[in-house]
């Protein structure tokens, strides 16, 4: 029997319906296998460097920040040599032939993604199996095609995996993960938090609806992973994900699509608030003398969810007209301060996400500069304190941004879109996820 009394039906990016009367949790990360396969590829994924691998080498800077080792230099082509140097990495990685070890040789021989068996992670605790596994492998790889010897073979692991252990992180590391080292977390449970939204842009090649769905899976995974979903709070949590990531009942789609032409941040909230009122998540509590109504709800955590929504088409409909991501953060603080107005009910995520978004717009583009929306993300200083439906609005923005960042996601993590970008769980997760849910459904 379903646990929740919830039942949606989950629509695709195009307004398309895609699963019908599907109870919550069966879009749960604890039941449903797609978002369960999107965990394991985020931390099974790694990219190799070839090309920079090649030129530490000939050049002897490695270990970045002007690191140069003179009179070691080893002059060898990997790129040319890309076929061979993937056959070596595969025979290490794999746990035997035919396992879900996967290895490409990706732009010629430039770079090589390594997805390390299933196996080798759960023969271990930590998410970090993925780089190392493919840094070492790398490592052995070139020693032995090339014969390298004993006295220049640390200028192979220099030119592989960077400064590290001198540093805590891997500096100047030419093996890439989409996560982040675990030193760098917050705190447990963070490390899908800690994926920045142009990583996100990229993945979903700037699709919006798509990157909201996958911002909104890594943003839920982690509440669950952190203890934030159990027992009375992870109700709200699948309904926030349900609603605001995976467009349940084709709210957040219509609501953009009605808006997306004339409209502004008030008229997103004047859609919402006929959404709720005509589906009974909010009612009158009281009309003041002013003829100011006064609501309330008796489904706080669906009305956070519907708030959720609102946010994020808000940034859609605002951040989409000017086709500019600097403006999210004040689209998100003022979206909720007007709809608390409105309402007399608490804001998305209750509070916390108009919270954090006066500090978002100081460091992201005030006096203070730092860097541009689209290196935010779940971990950060001032972004980590709300939780789940924040960042997808985030991402949101900066798929719709036309060119005026700095930092855009073709800037920072072009490198992911090839890594990831022929997987469909991270390229069209809303209906990889719907599609399990389908099957759920029938079983629950």
């Amino acid at each position: 029997m379903p646990k929740y009394k919830d039942v949606i039906d989950l629509y695709d990016d195009r307004g398309k319906r895609i699963a019908k009367d599907v109870p919550l949790e069966a879009i749960s990360p604890l039941r449903n296998k797609a978002i369960q396969r999107i965990a394991s590829l985020t931390k099974r994924t790694v990219a190799v460097s070839l090309a920079g691998i090649e030129n530490s080498l000939k050049t002897g800077k490695m270990a970045g920040d002007g690191c140069q080792i003179m009179g070691k230099e080893i002059d060898i082509p990997l790129v040319k040599d890309a076929d061979k140097i993937a056959a070596r990495i595969k025979e290490m990685v794999q746990v035997y032939d035919g396992d879900d070890t996967l290895v490409e040789v990706k732009s010629g021989g430039k770079n090589i993604v390594v997805v390390v068996p299933e196996d080798r992670v759960s023969a271990g605790v930590e998410y970090t199996t993925g780089f190392t596994a493919t840094a070492s492998a790398t490592v052995q790889a070139i020693i032995d095609e090339y014969n390298i010897p004993m006295h220049k073979a640390n200028m192979v692991k220099g030119a592989v995996w960077g400064r590290y252990p001198q540093t805590v992180g891997f500096t100047g590391a030419n093996v890439k993960s989409i996560l982040e080292i675990p030193q760098n977390n917050e705190g447990a449970g963070y490390a899908l938090r800690n994926i920045m939204a142009n990583h996100v842009v990229a993945l979903v090649n700037r699709n919006a609806m798509q990157g909201v769905a996958l911002s909104a899976l890594f943003e839920q995974m982690g509440s669950f992973e952190m203890g934030d979903a159990n027992g009375p709070f992870e109700r709200g949590a699948l309904l926030a994900l349900a609603y605001e990531g995976l467009n349940a009942n084709n709210m957040l789609y219509s609501i953009v699509k009605k808006n997306g032409k004339t409209g502004t941040v008030g008229t997103v909230i004047e859609s919402l608030m006929e959404y709720a009122i005509d589906n009974g998540v909010v009612k009158v509590k009281e009309t003041l003398p002013s003829g100011y109504k006064v609501y309330t709800t008796d489904d706080m955590p669906m009305w956070n969810a519907y708030a959720a929504v609102g946010m994020v088409a808000a940034v859609m409909v605002n951040v989409g007209a000017a086709r500019a991501a600097q403006g999210v953060p004040a689209t998100v603080l003022y979206y909720n301060d007007i709809l608390e107005h409105e309402t007399g009910l608490p804001s998305a995520d209750y509070g916390r996400a108009m919270g954090v978004c006066v500090g978002m717009s100081f460091f992201s583009h005030s006096i203070y500069g730092g860097g541009g929306p689209g290196l935010f993300h779940g971990n950060h200083v001032v972004t980590r304190h709300s939780k789940g439906v924040l960042i997808p609005a985030v991402t949101a923005a900066n798929c719709l941004d036309g060119g005026t960042q700095t930092f855009s996601a073709e800037a920072t993590s072009g490198l992911f879109k090839e890594v990831f970008g022929g997987l469909e769980e991270f390229r069209t997760p809303i209906q990889v996820v719907g599609k399990e849910a389908k099957k759920i459904a029938k079983k629950l």
